[in-house]
């Protein structure tokens, strides 16, 4: 019986542990759930719970189809980038070695915004939950605890992976929003710096003046572009006037 017991633990044959609690760290009944949400003493994952919020989920009507505020998908990922690097670099200088950090984009109130932080030692994650849960961030208080996911692999809806998921924000499994290649490569290198003990790379404000000097140069690029293609049409429109005989002059 025991062996059947443990064999079921945290699927959903299991009758009296939660299985959402158990897979994603989160269930949408709360509290008033009618199985047992084990919440665990040690964990290598700390959550950090509504977090992240979202301009473009912010905007929304109630029913999470119409904006109401014009943010671009441009605006919006360096938003999110600088957010992630905050709290990436934040977390890993002040408690340790960070192996996988993901940022739900789901809509429902249980998941929305939720931050979870897998560290490489179960001791840097209680470390961080002890000190986050007496901070701020964005003009708000650091809800944080020890969260029993460790596989996130089961946590994700693999239908939202595929670009297949009907339920769209409201899904039940962890819609994970991606940081950009420019932002991941970043990191990558920042952590092989530090292993190889030469420091964490650039800063988050470095990064930032570096990314805005690339938009200036590619915003130059596209103005010369549109003066070149305006000065050969203009040419052009001479050359016609004095082939046709209007205009000799060019």
């Amino acid at each position: 019986m025991a062996e059947y017991l443990a064999s079921i633990f945290g699927t959903e044959k299991d009758k009296v542990n939660c299985s959402f609690y158990f897979k994603i760290g989160a269930c949408r009944h709360g509290d008033r759930c009618s199985r047992i949400h084990n919440k665990p003493t040690f964990s290598q994952t700390c959550l950090l719970q509504n977090l992240y919020v979202n301009p473009q989920n912010s905007a929304k009507s109630a029913d999470g189809s119409h904006l109401v505020a014009n943010v671009s998908d441009e605006e919006m990922q360096e938003h999110y980038d600088n957010f992630f690097e905050d709290v990436f670099v934040e977390c890993e200088d002040k408690y340790g070695e960070i192996e996988e950090m993901n940022v739900c984009d789901n809509l429902g109130d249980h998941l929305v915004g939720n931050v979870y932080i897998k560290f490489r030692r179960e001791e840097d994650a209680e470390k961080a939950v002890n000190d986050l849960n007496n901070r701020w961030f964005g003009g708000r208080p650091v809800y944080a605890e020890l969260s029993p996911v460790t596989d996130f692999r089961e946590a994700c809806c693999r239908q939202y992976e595929m670009g297949e998921c009907t339920r769209s924000g409201f899904c039940n499994f962890m819609h994970l929003k991606p940081i950009s290649r420019e932002l991941r490569r970043y990191l990558y290198s920042r952590k092989k710096g530090a292993k190889c003990g030469v420091g964490g790379g650039r800063s988050s404000r470095s990064r930032s003046r570096s990314r805005n000097r690339e938009r200036e140069r590619k915003r130059k690029s596209r103005s010369r572009e549109r003066r070149s293609r305006s000065k050969e049409r203009r040419k052009s429109g001479r050359e016609d006037k004095g082939r046709d005989g209007r205009s000799g002059r060019y």
